[in-house]
């Protein structure tokens, strides 16, 4: 009995100096994670501030700057447990993360291929910070890329998220990358009207208007469209930036179209609405018509 007594006694004065020789390891580790995640910050911040104000793609400099950040906090978290005394641990954590990336990667399919996704639209992706994007019904400015998403702001006003892995199998259409957007609409004038007429002064109203783009790449133009049951259709064909797409082609769209129609109205030039034509067939001489009377 004695000897079992001595025995725990040794045993647990032998861990109580193990753990007051353990435990300053441990302050020094806590103290290496903490300043290892103000270093992140302080560095990812320092680099934020500089190289954002440098680059041409701010969205592959702020992806860059958090996958750095993100890096810093994980070596920190190494180097405090190696010099907590707890490199056995590190290394488990290590060999662990390897064989849980497998069993994760089948339970959280998505969430890994969001984030690879990410990663490949960070490198390669078919638009920048504030272009103008559509995916599907999705259409908007981009605002951010993430590991896991992207960010677009609509023009009425709503935050919609997209999974990478969707943008980068869907078909994105970018309205902003060289700037220049072609706009169309179409005027329908009577029958009884001179259609070249018509196409010159429309052609007017697009020389004249100073906002819309003109070059040997970008042509305005005016062309008969279609015969349709009320009216000769001409389709109208302009260039606009798209630096502001909500300015610089909803509203030009709008003003264009208002000229047109004052400047053909000016010119005696009829734009009738849709026609309903009724018609009799032989075994119908007339058209039935009932009075109600009043009561």
């Amino acid at each position: 009995m004695k000897k079992a007594t001595e025995t725990i006694y040794n045993s647990l004065q032998e861990y109580y100096h193990q753990l007051l020789e353990t435990i300053p390891r441990i302050f020094i580790g806590i103290l290496i994670i903490i300043i290892g995640i103000l270093t992140a910050k302080i560095i990812s911040n320092f680099f934020r501030k500089r190289i954002l104000k440098k680059t041409d793609d701010p969205l592959m400099a702020r992806f860059l700057i958090q996958a750095f950040k993100i890096s810093l906090i994980l070596i920190a978290s190494m180097l405090a447990l190696e010099a907590a005394g707890l490199s056995n641990i590190a290394t488990g954590i290590l060999t662990a993360a390897g064989g849980a990336a497998i069993i994760l990667g089948f339970a959280f399919q998505d969430i890994g291929k969001n984030f690879l996704s990410g990663i490949i639209l960070a490198f390669n992706r078919p638009f920048n910070i504030d272009d103008t994007i559509k995916i599907e019904e999705m259409f908007g400015k981009v605002k951010a890329l993430q590991f896991r998403y992207t960010h677009i702001k609509t023009f009425d006003g709503r935050d919609i998220y997209i999974p990478n892995a969707d943008v980068l199998v869907k078909p994105v259409s970018n309205y902003t990358a060289d700037g220049f957007l072609r706009n169309e609409f179409i005027v329908g004038i009577g029958y009884e009207d001179d259609i070249e007429q018509a196409k010159k002064i429309i052609q007017g109203v697009l020389d004249n208007n100073k906002l819309i783009v003109s070059s040997d790449l970008h042509t305005n133009f005016v062309a008969e469209d279609e015969l349709a049951p009320s009216t000769v259709n001409l389709k109208v064909y302009f260039w606009n930036t798209t630096l502001d797409y909500g300015v610089s082609s909803l509203v030009l769209r709008g003003k264009i179209i208002q000229e047109v129609k004052q400047k053909l109205e000016e010119a005696d030039f009829n734009l009738p609405a849709d026609v309903k034509e009724i018609k009799l067939y032989k075994n119908q001489p007339d058209i039935p018509l009932k009075v109600k009377k009043d009561l």
